[in-house]
């Protein structure tokens, strides 16, 4: 069974820090490039960050830059993502993506993240 886990979602004061993390199971980890994306109240799911099989390339929306940091770990079946700095803004829920060469998506579902103080 193919399955995205979330996790390390919750709720962190104003410039403070989380670390995500999306473990994947049943699917070959090495040749998917993985993503973040992430969905606030009433507004359309957006591109947070992507990177790629290698884990040597990663690619920001400008939102995030500077303050998050994606990457992967094959060994564990695990990709990361770092967030510092939050900000209220940044209060959505984050959905892990795993893409196929042949652009196959496939989604988990989703964490908690609340930045309030």
């Amino acid at each position: 069974q193919v399955q995205l886990v979330e996790s390390g979602g919750g709720l962190v004061q104003p410039g403070g820090s989380l670390r995500l993390s999306c473990n994947a199971s049943g699917m070959v980890f090495s040749i998917y490039a993985m993503a973040w994306y992430r969905q606030a109240p009433g507004e359309q799911r957006e591109w947070v960050a992507t990177i790629d099989t290698s884990g040597r390339r990663a690619n920001y929306a400008d939102s995030v830059s500077g303050r998050f940091t994606i990457s992967r770990d094959g060994a564990k079946n695990t990709v990361y993502l770092q967030m510092n700095s939050l900000k209220p803004e940044d209060t959505a829920v984050y959905f892990c993506n795993a893409k196929s060469p042949w652009n196959r998506n496939i989604w988990g579902q989703g964490t908690q993240v609340t930045v309030s103080s």
